[in-house]
C-alpha cells in the first residue's frame, strides 16, 4: 500500500499551519479588545503553532539526511 502524501507535501502542509497559527497566535496577543471577545486559549494556540513549526522543522531533517 502506497501512503498518497509524500514527505514535501507533509512539510509544506506544516509550514503553511505553523505560518497561519503563528500569525494568528500574535495577532490576539497584541490586540486586547479583540483577544477578550474571542474563546480561543491563547496559550494553546502558540504551543500548537510552536509544535508545527518544530514539525516542519523535522521534516526538513529528514529530506536532508535522506539521501545518505
Amino acid at each position: 500500500m502506497h501512503f498518497p502524501l509524500s514527505l514535501s507535501d507533509i512539510s509544506l502542509w506544516l509550514a503553511v499551519t505553523a505560518i497561519i497559527l503563528l500569525i494568528t497566535s500574535e495577532s490576539l496577543y497584541a490586540s486586547q479588545n479583540f483577544a477578550t471577545r474571542v474563546a480561543i486559549d491563547k496559550k494553546i494556540l502558540r504551543i500548537v503553532a510552536i509544535g508545527c513549526g518544530l514539525g516542519f522543522l523535522v521534516t526538513v531533517v529528514m529530506r536532508v539526511f535522506s539521501p545518505f
